[in-house]
């Protein structure tokens, strides 16, 4: 394994990565950013075909490059992950892609970072890998019966995956409401959970303008970590996904989805209700969100639920790492792509004092 000692490294190549490569580049702080993937943006193309943003191109660029195109257009996947590429490539950022990180430890006082053959030393690590890694299925799900076609919305691409027959999708957030209606195209679908509620307005709309733009100011600059009302929001952020955006209820009702209630367990190889009501499915789709992994990280920097200890993305525990992208780090927008370059910039400048002189 080859040793390299670099100043800053940066795990993780998505919006946090880059943004915070941004702000280092400009304080001249060297560092590298090590992503999994083989190109960046890679973790966007790996979502389902249909997706789009759910916020216009003026609140989806990242610090010193604007988004190209209409800035009220709301990007596919593969339109925002190009993005992503193109900045990462024009602002020269030395991102090191396939490089997986397995390990994040402490050696004579220098984090050391292992990926794959390699192995950096570094005087700072800011783990910018995202919140959400792992997908979170239900136990009882391995008690399908095996001739039931399973898959989370972390694999599901397109309703071809699909065999013939009813679809039970678990999960009606967003993620949820999106997929459902989707599949409702060719498929008798179901959609299990509780309603989320919903955004009142179509946000894709010329009407819906000036809406946007006082609800992300608020998720700027009123929820936010300094603010009463911030505050008490903030474990409900934490604790709940937020309502459907673009999707509606009647949206839903029109395509002949039935809402039905929670999925609860399975008997005799089927997915039963919180009613009781067993269902006949060829299919399940698990939209039921994701859990973070930082099992990887060899240190004490995780509080009893597995969520990191830290002061606005600062660790508490261990001086020189930080954290990048977390859900309310600072603010309702932190884990969003127009609130990840303000805490980018507030870690940047943090390294930067602290390593001075």
């Amino acid at each position: 394994m080859t040793a390299e000692r670099v100043h800053t490294v940066v795990i993780g190549g998505g919006q946090a990565g880059l943004a915070i490569g941004y702000h280092l580049s400009r304080l001249g702080r060297p560092f590298v950013v090590l992503e999994a993937h083989e190109r960046v943006g890679d973790s966007w193309r790996e979502r389902w075909d249909s997706l789009r943003l759910f916020t216009p191109a003026r609140y989806d660029a990242l610090p010193g490059r604007r988004y190209p195109g209409s800035q009220w257009a709301f990007p596919s996947r593969e339109e925002f992950a190009d993005y992503l590429e193109s900045y990462a490539r024009e602002l020269g950022l030395p991102v090191r892609t396939g490089a997986k990180v397995q390990r994040l430890a402490r050696e004579d006082g220098a984090f050391v970072v292992e990926a794959g053959a390699d192995r950096f030393i570094a005087d700072n690590v800011v783990v910018a890998s995202g919140f959400d890694q792992v997908p979170r299925i239900p136990s009882f799900a391995a008690d399908l019966d095996p001739t039931i076609t399973q898959l989370h919305s972390a694999a599901y691409r397109n309703p071809t995956q699909l065999p013939a027959g009813d679809v039970l999708v678990v999960g009606a957030g967003n993620s949820g409401a999106d997929i459902a209606l989707e599949v409702s195209r060719t498929h008798r679908t179901f959609l299990s959970g509780r309603h989320p509620g919903q955004v009142p307005w179509r946000i894709e709309t010329v009407a819906a303008r000036p809406l946007d733009l006082v609800v992300f100011f608020a998720f700027s600059h009123v929820l936010t970590l300094k603010t009463p009302v911030g505050r008490r929001l903030r474990p409900k952020a934490l604790a709940h996904s937020g309502p459907l955006i673009r999707v509606k209820a009647a949206d839903l009702e029109a395509a002949g989805v039935q809402r039905v209630p929670r999925t609860t367990r399975v008997e005799a190889g089927k997915p039963v209700l919180e009613d009781g009501r067993p269902l006949e499915v060829a299919s399940v789709v698990w939209c039921t969100g994701y859990r973070p992994d930082y099992a990887w990280i060899d240190l004490p920097v995780l509080d009893d639920d597995g969520h990191p200890l830290h002061d606005r993305g600062i660790s508490t525990t261990q001086p020189g790492l930080y954290f990048l992208g977390l859900v309310f780090q600072y603010a309702l927008s932190s884990s969003m792509i127009h609130g990840v370059g303000r805490d980018a910039r507030h870690t940047a400048e943090h390294i930067a004092h602290r390593t001075a002189g």
